[in-house]
This record gives structure tokens, sequence and C-alpha cells, in this order.
């Protein structure tokens, strides 16, 4: 038996609905045309293992402006890329990691990752606690290289006490080393990679900033997926990255991102986010303050 083309009213058969993909996190607008062969290949690797068949329709190309946390909790999200600290807080129980992208750069080791911690070029404080009293800036407050990983490098030194005058929330990594640079804060923890990519392609967005320290380490940010995801729909996922790595077609996007491979890092070890939270707050430095 054959299946018909159309219903049995003569109208063609519903399209499959769209699946949501949102890969903002590392998507500056000078790496916007690298980003976008980046998911042209990946998006062909996943039709060709049949994930556009389970998840839904692929987007042709992805939404820059639908904000990231809105795509991550929309249900027919089929693949998205967040930040360690809201895996295991304000998603917990709804995401869950596929992979995790290791970059070539001085703050990764594999799929992990440290925050570099700048200061302006020209200030001449010799280390992190020299800087008590001072105005700090993060990109958010739920932001594990901006904030958690800055907050467990300073919590052995803030003795239970607030470490700076003022914190200002700027929204995004460089916009906080515009901050450090234009003398509105005086430090920021700048995550690793996106300090290096910055630092590469557009390096007068770090001109006016050198990297005083770095943060203790965790695990990179995760592409994930809903928790109820089939885990033979993961390991598709799994072989498109796969798929993705050895795409001549796209060699120069990954090394535009110095994108060298994906780790399957367990969901657990991203409870270092909650280990380090929770020794800055047995140190009695709760907040970032």
């Amino acid at each position: 038996m054959t299946i018909a083309a159309e219903s049995d009213t003569g109208a063609p058969p519903l399209a499959a609905p769209a699946a949501v993909v949102t890969l903002g996190m590392y998507d500056p607008p000078f790496l916007h045309a690298a980003q976008d062969a980046l998911w042209a290949s990946l998006r062909r690797a996943l039709v060709a293992e049949g994930v556009e068949a389970l998840a839904g329709r692929l987007p042709a190309a992805l939404d820059r402006a639908r904000p990231i946390g809105e795509a991550l909790v929309d249900p027919r999200l089929a693949l998205g890329h967040t930040c360690g600290y809201p895996l295991r807080t304000r998603y917990a129980g709804l995401l869950k990691p596929v992979a995790t992208p290791a970059y070539a750069t001085p703050y990764t080791e594999g799929g992990w990752h440290r925050s570099a911690i700048v200061v302006r070029a020209d200030e001449t404080v010799p280390d992190l606690a020299a800087l008590r009293g001072r105005v700090a800036a993060i990109n958010g407050t739920d932001s594990n290289s901006g904030m958690n990983l800055f907050r467990a490098a300073l919590a052995p030194l803030a003795g239970g006490q607030p470490f700076f005058s003022a914190v200002v929330e700027t929204g995004a990594h460089l916009a906080s080393v515009a901050a450090v640079a234009q003398g509105r804060a005086d430090v920021a923890a700048i995550d690793g990679v996106t300090f290096t990519l910055a630092a590469r392609h557009a390096p007068e967005r770090v001109a006016g900033v050198r990297v005083l320290a770095v943060t203790p380490a965790s695990p990179g940010l995760p592409l994930v997926v809903p928790v109820a995801t089939p885990e033979p729909q993961v390991a598709a996922i799994r072989r498109a990255l796969d798929a993705l790595l050895a795409d001549p077609a796209a060699a120069d996007a990954r090394a535009a991102f110095g994108l060298v491979g994906f780790e399957a890092i367990p969901e657990a070890a991203y409870d270092r986010v909650i280990e380090l939270e929770n020794a800055a707050i047995a140190a009695s430095y709760p907040r970032l303050a």
C-alpha cells in the first residue's frame, strides 16, 4: 500500500512543525559569517542522520533576533547552546548536555574553560587582592564565566566581607571589557573563548585591557537538548557533530572559532559550577559584591 501524497480532501499534507535551534553563546557580529557556515554544515549532517525527521524541520538560517533564554525553553527546541551555571540552576530538569565544544585558546583544556580577569591596560595593581574596594563589571548574574567563576576566584580573598564597592551589570562579556577599558569599572571576568575570539578577529575590542589573572576551571558551555530527547536522537546529534569536524566545507569556519572537537562531558560534571558556588557561600562570600 502506498500513502497518498494528499489528504482525502485533496489538500497537501501538513508540513512537519519547525524545530528551534539557538547557537548564540559565541556569536559576535564579527563571526556571523563563520557561524552561519558552521550551521550550514551541521544542518546537512543532522538531516543526513535523520534528526530532522525526529525533531521537525530544521531552520535554514539561525534566528538571531529571538532571546536565547526564550528559545531554550521552547518545547520545539532541537539543539541549543547555554552556559553551565544556568544549566544547573534555571534549566535544571529542563535541558541536558549533548556535547561540549572544545576550542584552542589559552583559557581552555579540552571541554573545560576558565575566564580571563581583566583590568585596564595601564592599571598598575599587581594582583587581584589589590582590587579590593574597586568597581567590578559582570555580564549577568547567572553567568558562570562572568560571575560564578569570578566569585570563586575572589572568595578566598574576601574574608567574608564585600570585596568591591560596586558591581555593574553590562549584559555581555565584550560590554564588560568596554566598561573596564573606558573606566566605568576596574575589573571583569571575561569568558576565555570570547576574549580569545575578540583578540583574534576584533583586537580593537580588547586593546584597552590586560589579563591580570585567571579563574578556576569548570566544564565549558554545552550544546543542549530537552531532557525528554531520546538517546538515539542524542547519538544522532553527536554523529552529526563529528561530521561537522570532518567537513572540508566548514574548515575555514572551524579555524575562525578555533573549534577543535566536541567532548561528551557527563551531566554530573556540571555540578562543578554548584560546588564552586557552595564553596563561596561556605567562605561567607555568597554574592559577588
